[in-house]
């Protein structure tokens, strides 16, 4: 969790590109998977974990943060 706290900046926050995971993630779908469907995972992958960091996205944070990890809009 400590390492998500990086991601608490603005200028992680890329509005074009949250607003593409958050439509997303409208249902749940693969941390990895979501990511890749909006773009570059290099690029896009800073904006999920921001967006989690903010409570946009949810996932379980009570275990280690996967490709695999369910993560849906709030």
């Amino acid at each position: 969790m400590r390492w998500l706290s990086s991601y608490r900046h603005e200028r992680h926050d890329v509005p074009a590109v949250a607003a593409s995971l958050l439509g997303a993630f409208a249902a749940p779908m693969p941390l990895l998977a979501g990511a890749q469907a909006v773009g570059d995972p290099i690029a896009v992958l800073p904006v999920l974990f921001h967006l989690l960091w903010r409570q946009r996205l949810t996932a379980d944070l009570s275990v280690p943060l996967g490709e695999a990890t369910p993560v849906v809009s709030a």
